[in-house]
């Protein structure tokens, strides 16, 4: 554009406009070429739009695969960041309550208390049975064997945790339509075996895992294997497979062959259900499935599995006949008193003699479904001692696994005339003798006017005649004499520790007592008048043999004048020679007592020789239930009679243990003496075995 020219000074308009000949219009048809036509404003609020750009032509789509590809890229990173921080999320939250991984070793169990009889018989067992804790190294080969083959064959080649047994385990329980495999290594059940409880879920499964991964970090293979092996559980209260070698083939887990070693393999699917105690034939059957997983793990060869099936048969346990468990209850519910074994793996070394105790048992439990059932008679019970006390054989009812309720412990019946030696001692201790006479005839206490059992009277008797025929007439006559309050001081004296009644109803035995106290309070009759206490523990040790509780001494004297015994012995033998216990006559001297009560309730028969002391009770537990007239002299004599003849198998016969008298003594002397010298262990006795407490301890310890 051309500039303008300077406007003179003094020239005209100063707004005056200059037109630059080129911005003129031409003329249509002047030949110059027109300005471009100019672009009408865009609208108002909005951008002017960018022109398109044309698209490339497209080369066989790789930009665009390109494009997803890093997509997919991008969001599969995002995904595994997310998943990765939500299974942090979730180690966290179960990692928070993991038991304490590095106390391993600390176990939390119930101890062990084994029972072993008299031969050395273990015959019962509480609590956790550990074994000895064996090196794999230690333990025979074939026991990691049949395991590995069995339950973890990648054992060695995996870090805890094994998909492809996982994956093939699924595979296998979706196939069947139900969970026939597991999936858990060895390294997972040792860690649930060790911290966790049998749940299934979500939290337990993720902490099984997490302390899988650690054990295995921590420990070498050898050692996982070696820890489970001694813990894991196989049946019967068995831990660890030393224990159960032991439990079931009474040999140590170094021992154990091939065959042995596939039954407790077999053990772990279900320990109850393939114990060879339970069911030995589906042990047999799951032993021989490991032993075919054997040979495909190749361990054995097909040849040796089938040797072993054919001789392995003879190796099967054979369950013993239970015995002892009545025996055993009442000592264990009362173990715990003792300081010296609280908290520990006890072996009680028991008085039982277990052959005895199987035959009293069998004895019974005969008595009781032939000649019982058909007299209405459904219970009873049996107590058998030697005369210091210590308990040979002892069984609370006909069968253990229809009732536990201890009898022979626990019932408190009405003694009837069993009951009456006391009163008759109490009389000779006092002056009487057994060929003093006394009036059979008709006697009334107030309202009370008791008769005997045959509903005759024989008018004067002797007092050995009295006790024979067991007449009630002249017991009652005897303790209104002597007085209630002596007989109740006698029968302290001797072990009866059951309230007593102060009146003459306790002639014919109305206050009830056990059968084991009435028998230990015999046993004073028959060692030669000293007081003791049932007992029926020797000593105690643990595993190893260490000696933790050794009973020592037990008993209070002598509680029985020597005259006043040597007349029991006379009258209680003819009870049996020629009174109303003939039926429990022996080839050797016996001296006894009958007991029935009324309404044939109750029938007793309590008797003792120079080397056994036993008592026998039968009747109903629902004391309404009346027996079919059973006597004491009856079905309980004849029991006794059987149980004594086994117990005095192979022992020569011998008389009673009747004390010497000398030939001066006097009935006053009998009392007056025997009272000087003896009243302070009278005292002493009636103190520790009429304190409820001490009873406890006592009756079970002699302590």
């Amino acid at each position: 554009m051309a500039v303008p020219p300077s406007r003179p000074k003094g020239a005209g308009n100063p707004f005056k406009l200059s037109i630059d000949p080129a911005d003129r219009l031409l003329p249509s048809g002047s030949g110059g070429e027109p300005p471009p036509p100019r672009e009408p404003p865009p609208p108002r609020g909005r951008a002017p739009k960018e022109p398109k750009k044309p698209k490339a032509p497209k080369k066989g789509g790789s930009g665009n695969g390109r494009k997803w590809g890093k997509r997919l890229l991008v969001w599969g990173l995002t995904l595994a960041i997310w998943i990765g921080i939500g299974l942090a999320g979730v180690v966290a939250y179960y990692a928070l309550d993991l038991p304490d991984i590095d106390r391993m070793t600390a176990q939390t169990r119930r101890p062990s208390v084994v029972f072993q009889s008299v031969e050395g018989e273990i015959f019962a067992a509480y609590g956790d049975l550990y074994g000895e804790p064996l090196d794999l190294g230690e333990m025979s080969p074939f026991i990691a064997q049949a395991v590995l083959a069995t339950e973890d064959r990648r054992f060695y080649s995996h870090w805890g945790v094994d998909p492809i047994g996982l994956a093939r385990a699924l595979f296998v329980n979706l196939r069947a339509g139900h969970t026939v495999q597991g999936g858990s290594t060895i390294t997972q059940q040792l860690a649930k075996n060790l911290f966790l409880t049998p749940d299934r879920n979500m939290k337990r499964k993720v902490q099984e895992v997490l302390m899988a991964l650690w054990l295995e970090k921590r420990f070498s293979k050898e050692q996982i294997l070696g820890l489970y092996l001694n813990r894991v559980y196989l049946g019967s209260g068995t831990f660890g497979v030393d224990a159960a070698a032991k439990r079931y083939f009474d040999v140590s887990a170094r021992k154990v062959d091939v065959y042995q070693a596939a039954v407790l393999a077999g053990l772990l699917k279900a320990p109850s259900r393939y114990s060879p105690l339970n069911d030995p034939e589906a042990s047999r059957k799951r032993t021989s499935d490991v032993l075919a997983n054997m040979v495909k793990a190749g361990y054995i060869d097909q040849k040796t599995a089938d040797n072993v099936q054919v001789t392995g048969a003879a190796q099967l346990v054979r369950r013993p006949i239970p015995a002892g468990r009545y025996f055993a209850d009442w000592l264990m519910a009362n173990l715990d008193q003792f300081g010296e074994v609280a908290g520990k793996d006890i072996v009680v070394h028991t008085t039982m003699d277990i052959a005895l105790q199987r035959k009293v048992e069998a004895d019974l439990k005969t008595m009781m479904a032939g000649p019982g059932a058909k007299a209405n008679a459904s219970q009873g019970a049996v107590v058998v001692m030697s005369p210091d006390g210590a308990i040979r054989a002892l069984t609370g009812g006909k069968d253990y696994d229809d009732s536990q309720f201890n009898r022979a412990t626990q019932g408190l019946r009405q003694p009837g005339s069993s009951f009456k030696p006391f009163v008759y001692l109490t009389a000779m201790e006092m002056g009487r003798t057994p060929d003093d006479e006394v009036e059979d005839k008709p006697i009334r206490l107030g309202n009370w006017s008791p008769g005997n059992y045959t509903g005759k009277y024989l008018g004067p008797i002797t007092l050995r005649q009295a006790l024979a025929e067991s007449v009630n007439t002249v017991a009652v006559r005897l303790v209104e004499e002597v007085g209630p309050g002596r007989v109740i001081a006698t029968a302290r004296r001797l072990g009866i520790t059951s309230d007593l009644r102060n009146d003459a109803t306790l002639a014919l035995g109305t206050s009830e007592v056990s059968l084991l106290e009435l028998t230990t309070a015999y046993a004073a009759l028959a060692n030669g008048g000293y007081g003791v206490t049932s007992f029926g523990v020797s000593h105690i040790t643990d595993p190893s043999g260490k000696v933790l509780y050794q009973r020592q001494g037990g008993g209070f004297g002598q509680v029985v004048s020597p005259a006043a015994l040597s007349r029991m012995h006379d009258m209680m033998s003819a009870v049996v020679t020629q009174g109303s216990g003939k039926a429990a006559r022996l080839d050797r001297p016996v001296a006894g007592k009958t007991g029935t009560t009324q309404d044939y309730r109750d029938a007793w028969f309590m008797g003792f020789t120079a080397d056994y002391v036993a008592g026998v009770w039968m009747g109903n537990d629902d004391y309404r239930i009346e027996m079919k007239k059973v006597t004491g002299g009856g079905l309980p004599a004849q029991l006794w009679k059987q149980v004594m003849t086994a117990a005095h198998r192979g022992l020569p016969a011998r008389p009673l243990r009747t004390p010497e008298v000398p030939a001066e003594s006097s009935p006053a002397e009998s009392v007056g003496d025997f009272v000087a010298g003896a009243a302070q262990a009278a005292g002493d006795a009636a103190k520790g075995i009429g304190g409820a407490i001490d009873d406890l301890l006592k009756g079970i310890f002699g302590r």
